[in-house]
């Protein structure tokens, strides 16, 4: 493309500003400043409606302190916010300029768990306590409140809320940035309701719904854990009869493609966790306790219909209940998984050994006393995180972030005025944290690199 480095002036609102096409240039040819020029970035003789000539000037009927902020942004890729203009209103002139993904990617840089800082929190929309919060892919999020999906996108505006009618919402997963797919409880006395389901992100419309099949006839079912990889759709899966197990929906076109019923003795359709792992082309379902009185967690190979690794606390003595399993999470690289009791005592279990031993490798004990008789009224179970090599677990009101092989504790994010994190989720740059206390989640970011 060839670029002319002839300088351009602006009358935006009655404020003159002049800069160069080379500038303009870097908002893309799609973007507002791309329209107004030709393919070698000359001025058209024909502007658009918002655009006029006069005195060799363009102009524009908008914002001009807006415009001198995206104006900056183009220059420098840096987005700095003078404090008497609210960024909503940027994002909106952004909107018109068509310069909403600069401003996006000059917000954030690339995600670290030890550089995060508290960008905002937002206040929930639906009374009583949240249940889940799942990132999304652009930067934004879904929260669950019962049987309402509340959806945001990444400037934090709150699309049309979805309502399952009263059936409680067990898990959420962004297919894209466009759909959802939700799994929600069965309605007793209501054959067809439950299940799962795929939404507008944009509109809260209900676009497919994704059906169990049992000996040639659709089941009711109850959806539970949710995970994906690039083709394909897992859900747990509770039915009335024999219908428990993990089944399995192709992306594209929603239909069943297979079902992995669960064996005599084992726990794969009340799952609270699955998790694709790529390296081993396997699926982790994790039981956890309090859901079941037995932890059951487990690796299911789909192409050869088997169960190739498995771990119980079934015959193990506890002692205390500190011991118990709250929640678990495949780490691929070292050949384990890693999961949390109560008190964030992380435990390791070798996956090259089948049925092997939890070693626990306790991080937490003065933390333990500091808590002991102070349990906050409504405790929130620690949750696990893997993100680019990284280990994030929650407890009570902060998120502890662990690098390196041996999992050492390096920083905390502590947020205090919404209560316990009943649950947090990393995705588009951000980590999302779910309080109990008023619905309240709070948004964290890497900062962008500084230009130099």
């Amino acid at each position: 493309m060839g670029i002319q480095r002839d300088r351009v002036k602006f009358n935006v609102g009655g404020r003159v500003f002049e800069t160069t096409t080379t500038t303009l240039a870097n908002a893309g040819r799609h973007s507002f400043f791309g329209a107004l020029f030709d393919e070698n970035w000359d001025t058209k003789s024909n502007t658009n409606n918002n655009s006029c000539h006069g005195d060799d000037y363009l102009f524009i009927d908008r914002n001009p302190d807006c415009f001198s902020v995206l104006l900056d942004l183009l220059r420098t890729g840096e987005l700095h916010l003078p404090p008497n203009i609210p960024e909503r209103l940027v994002y909106r002139e952004a909107a018109f300029y068509g310069l909403l993904d600069h401003v996006r990617s000059a917000k954030w840089g690339q995600f670290d768990g030890n550089q995060l800082i508290l960008s905002q929190s937002v206040t929930g929309r639906a009374p009583g306590d949240g249940t889940a919060i799942r990132a999304g892919p652009d930067g934004g999020c879904s929260v669950a409140h019962g049987s309402i999906v509340h959806v945001y996108d990444w400037m934090m505006e709150e699309h049309p809320p979805m309502n399952l009618d009263y059936q409680r919402v067990n898990d959420v997963i962004w297919v894209d940035s466009e759909s959802i797919v939700i799994s929600a409880c069965e309605r007793l006395g209501r054959v067809g309701d439950g299940g799962m389901g795929l939404f507008s992100k944009s509109t809260g419309e209900l676009r497919h719904k994704f059906q169990v099949s049992h000996e040639n006839q659709v089941k009711s079912f109850t959806g539970g854990a949710l995970s994906m990889n690039g083709e394909r759709i897992f859900s747990s899966c509770k039915g009335r009869s024999n219908e428990y197990g993990i089944g399995v929906w192709d992306q594209i076109t929603g239909k069943q493609i297979d079902f992995f019923y669960e064996s005599p003795g084992w726990s794969l359709g009340d799952a609270d966790k699955l998790q694709w792992l790529d390296g081993s082309n396997c699926l982790l379902v994790a039981t956890l306790f309090p859901r079941k009185d037995n932890c059951y967690i487990s690796l299911l190979d789909f192409r050869e219909k088997s169960m190739v690794w498995s771990w119980s606390d079934i015959g193990v003595p506890i002692n205390v209940d500190e011991k118990r399993v709250r929640d678990a999470v495949a780490m691929e690289e070292s050949n384990s998984i890693c999961v949390v009791n109560e008190y964030e005592d992380l435990g390791f279990i070798d996956l090259r050994i089948n049925g092997g031993c939890v070693r626990w490798s306790s991080r937490s004990r003065l933390m333990k006393r500091l808590m002991r008789g102070k349990l906050p009224e409504e405790p929130c179970y620690p949750k696990l995180a893997l993100h680019e090599g990284q280990l994030f677990s929650s407890m009570d009101d902060c998120i502890s972030v662990f690098c390196g092989p041996d999992c050492v504790l390096t920083s905390r994010l502590r947020r205090s005025n919404g209560g316990s994190i009943c649950d947090f989720s990393i995705g588009g740059d951000r980590l999302f944290a779910l309080h109990n206390e008023e619905n309240v989640f709070d948004v964290w970011e890497t900062p962008p690199p500084p230009i130099i």
